[in-house]
């Protein structure tokens, strides 16, 4: 870079080089050390690892044991490692007076600077460290987003813990399974709700030391229960040189989080990430989003078990020093829009679901619109769809300032440059409908096991692609059928450590050469887009032996009847598929489906001359014309079927939409079919029963 710079590199490799003939020259072991660890990565921070841990495999499945890094030799993969503490250190030193988190307490804003939100952190690791964390164990977070649900998360990484996230929805024996299973010395949870649960199984605890409640007043007294304001007094005699000796300690190849999985087919497995997997990946989202250092502002509301939700909210924020808002506990409710409309911010992230029951409120809204202003939105939608065909429409600078601005400020994100979608797949409707509105919503295609995002559209976009893998990162598929079909591998520094304590689940994930193999199936078009096509384990295969992957019947089905908000196909081992529908319901305010049918559904049942408001109305009596119009809809995605085998032949309406509550739908809307093939194993049978006493 310059003479001196140069001249002091000169220096220190005549010194290195004479240290290490001397080292032979006396003492072979000596020298081999001395290599070995002058192959690790160097870091230059204070108070931070000055290389790498030991370690001599890509994967393991034990908290105390370190993996090599997936590090390439030149270009994004070949960028230093750090620690979480590092890149936290970088953000202060540069947006330190920034605003870091903003909460809203009785009514106002209330915000933490990146000073701030850094020196909340420490505190927080003095306090678990005063309570006795222990290295390589445990913190668990129980409750809602919020800046205390952050804090202790950081906290507990700087004090050589592993933070894991415990979703709201799980019963006490799933709380009690996560905390068992990263045998926790600490809980922190939101509330009363929330600590009663973890009350009914501490007895089958044994490394629990203690809760925290960062929520309300505690209801009782016990010398194992704190405040979230005592919790972060705990700490204040704690030497910061005790604190700084710990994090000094911390290796960027050694795990520091645990994301949780649903656990859909058995107990949950807990997905190891590093330091380097999140601040690698984190520094990738950063570059991919073009994200303007200390300009943009999100909103937290997905839960934070998670790992969508964690890496933007936590982790890329952190990269780019975002501002984070922290929406309502009922977010996903009803009120999310409201605080977006109030926050207005830059990036947003929506499962599919969430950005479903915005088409749906919008189209509700839209029907109740008069005849002049849907034909303004059909025009402006009419404009969009010529764009996306690669004309320029003379109309656009109309319909964008007659419709789409509006649309976008009612929405809350006039000021939003990319939307993403992620965590479950999306339908192509759904899509469509944004693109429509000049909202192009993209998708992101990744796992817990990879950090979040491994494929990414935000700057090239196909619709119903995931993207193209994400820099620094590779893909390759494998067992490709004829259609060139075949199972997703991963590589990259993304790719997760191991499953904690199940060496036997993580050599099935990770083949011997160190790729993810992700279970789900794909195909690359030739620009190398990536189309998810299935899920190896979603594969029903009929009795006849044929493979048939269920979404895209699913969807097709979807996409053919407004009225049908679920439909799961069902067929493995069985002599023919038949499906299970549910219908568009209202959502109440707890998110639990009611009893009324929503505007598109009675839309879809004036269409066809019925009056019923509900959805009861339809299935007590299978309302005649609307199971004759569904029936014919399914006729019509037979008619495109490939195969006499991929037809659905029969299905059935249950009475209750799918939900989180009802036990359906995972903590992000996913479908957790073998759950559902339990709970509804009778209607199931009857289905399969009727066709046998028909033959």
């Amino acid at each position: 870079k310059d003479n001196n710079t140069l001249k002091k590199t000169a220096e220190k490799n005549v010194v290195l080089f004479f240290f290490i003939s001397s080292c032979i020259k006396t003492d072979g072991c000596k020298a081999l050390q001395f290599l070995r660890n002058a192959e690790a990565v160097p870091l230059s921070t204070a108070h931070l690892a000055t290389n790498l841990a030991p370690a001599d495999l890509l994967w393991s499945s034990g908290r105390e044991q370190a993996v090599r890094l997936r590090m390439e030799d030149s270009g994004p993969g070949s960028e230093t490692p750090i620690t979480i503490h590092q890149m936290f250190l970088e953000t202060v030193e540069k947006y330190g007076d920034h605003p870091a988190l903003v909460s809203k307490k009785d009514g106002q804003w209330m915000t933490l600077t990146w000073n701030q939100y850094y020196e909340q952190c420490r505190a927080a690791a003095k306090s678990f460290l005063k309570l006795g964390l222990e290295r390589y164990h445990g913190v668990g977070i129980l409750g809602f987003n919020s800046a205390e649900w952050f804090i202790s998360d950081i906290g507990c990484i700087l004090a050589g813990g592993l933070a894991a996230g415990i979703y709201t929805t799980n019963s006490p024996e799933a709380c009690q399974y996560v905390a068992a299973n990263c045998e926790a010395n600490v809980l922190v949870v939101e509330n009363q709700k929330q600590l009663d649960k973890i009350l009914q199984v501490k007895d089958h605890l044994p490394h629990l030391r203690a809760i925290v409640q960062y929520k309300g007043e505690l209801q009782q007294k016990a010398p194992f229960l704190y405040t979230w304001e005592e919790f972060m007094k705990l700490g204040e005699d704690v030497p910061d040189e005790q604190l700084n000796a710990v994090i000094d300690s911390l290796r960027p190849n050694e795990c520091c989080t645990l994301i949780y999985t649903s656990g859909t087919t058995g107990n949950p497995k807990g997905v190891m990430l590093s330091h380097d997997n999140i601040t690698w990946t984190a520094h990738m989202g950063c570059t991919i989003l073009k994200a303007k250092g200390g300009e943009e502002i999100l909103v937290s509301y997905l839960p934070l078990s998670h790992v969508a939700a964690q890496m933007v909210d936590i982790w890329v924020c952190m990269g780019f020093a975002g501002t984070i808002y922290f929406a309502d506990p009922d977010a996903l409710k009803g009120s999310l829009v409201n605080t977006l409309k109030e926050v207005r911010p830059t990036c947003f992230l929506g499962v599919p679901r969430v950005w479903e029951k915005i088409e749906e409120k919008m189209k509700a809204a839209g029907a109740k619109a008069s005849p002049m202003k849907k034909r303004v939105a059909d025009f402006a939608k009419s404009i969009v769809l010529k764009l996306l065909c690669n004309q320029v429409p003379w109309g656009f600078m109309l319909a964008n300032n007659l419709v789409f601005k509006k649309v976008r400020a009612a929405l809350g994100l006039d000021r939003c440059k990319i939307c993403c979608t992620g965590a479950a797949p999306i339908t192509k409707d759904t899509l469509d409908y944004f693109m429509s509105l000049n909202i192009p919503v993209k998708e992101l295609y990744g796992m817990s096991e990879s950090c979040g995002p491994h494929t990414v559209s935000i700057n090239e976009y196909r619709v119903t692609s995931c993207g193209k893998v994400m820099i620094g990162c590779k893909v390759k598929l494998v067992n490709t059928d004829a259609d060139g079909n075949g199972e997703i591998c991963f590589w990259g520094r993304n790719i997760f450590m191991g499953y904690l304590n199940m060496p036997d689940k993580t050599a099935e994930a990770l083949d011997e050469d160190g790729w993810l193999h992700t279970g789900d199936l794909g195909r690359h078009d030739e620009q190398d887009f990536l189309y998810i096509t299935g899920r190896i384990k979603e594969l029903i295969i009929t009795a006849g032996g044929e493979n048939i992957p269920p979404v895209p019947i699913e969807d097709a089905v979807k996409s053919e009847l407004p009225i049908i908000s679920n439909a799961m196909l069902i067929g493995d081992k069985l002599k023919f598929l038949s499906m299970l529908l549910t219908l568009k319901c209202v959502v109440d305010d707890n998110g639990e489906p009611t009893d009324e049918l929503n505007q598109e559904a009675l839309e879809f049942c004036q269409q066809h001359g019925v009056k019923a408001t509900k959805v009861s109305e339809i299935t007590a009596n299978k309302e005649p014309a609307i199971y004759s119009a569904i029936q014919a809809g399914i006729e019509r995605v037979n008619a495109r079927s490939t195969s006499n085998a991929q037809k659905v032949q029969k299905w059935d309406i249950v009475e209750r939409d799918f939900s989180v509550t009802g036990g359906e739908l995972g903590p992000t809307m996913k479908l957790r079919r073998p759950i559902v093939v339990k709970m509804y194993q009778e209607k199931i049978n009857e289905m399969y029963a009727v066709a046998a006493g028909k033959q």
